[in-house]
């Protein structure tokens, strides 16, 4: 997995967070990374519904509350995937092989069920969690 899943929960959270719209260059100056980069992962979350910004202003908000946005629904808009698909199995085994012509079927029920069992987890947290965990590190209260 690339970092777009870690860098959108981060500008979600700056986003939701902040009084005022954000640039991509600011949310990439926070993230220490470039607004190009920001600015991909910004039209991913757009593309998903999950964040909005407004002709001819900079900056962005979210287009429903922290507590409704399931951290499964920004890793498969950050991952632009519909599954999570964590293990990738090795190419070209050997057929001949009594190991590598079945290694494949004997290791893909036990991946799939850590994959499910991820998916599972990320639908019942919230980017609001993440948000709650943030002002806990930070020893603050949250407004």
């Amino acid at each position: 997995m690339d970092t777009k899943f870690s860098v959108a929960l981060h500008l979600l959270a700056m986003i939701s967070e902040s009084k005022e719209l954000l640039s991509s260059q600011i949310l990439a100056d926070s993230i220490g990374t470039n607004a190009s980069y920001v600015r991909k992962v910004i039209a991913l979350l757009k593309n998903a519904g999950l964040i909005v910004s407004h002709q001819g202003r900079s900056g962005y908000r979210l287009n429903k509350s922290a507590k409704e946005m399931s951290l499964l629904e920004i890793y498969f808009a950050t991952q632009e995937v519909e599954h999570i698909h964590l293990f990738q199995m090795h190419q070209h085994t050997n057929k001949e092989c009594p190991v590598g012509m079945h290694i494949e079927s004997a290791m893909e029920p036990i991946f799939s069920k850590f994959e499910k069992q991820l998916e599972k987890e990320l639908k019942q947290q919230t980017l609001d969690d993440v948000i709650t965990n943030l002002y806990k590190s930070a020893k603050q209260k949250r407004d």
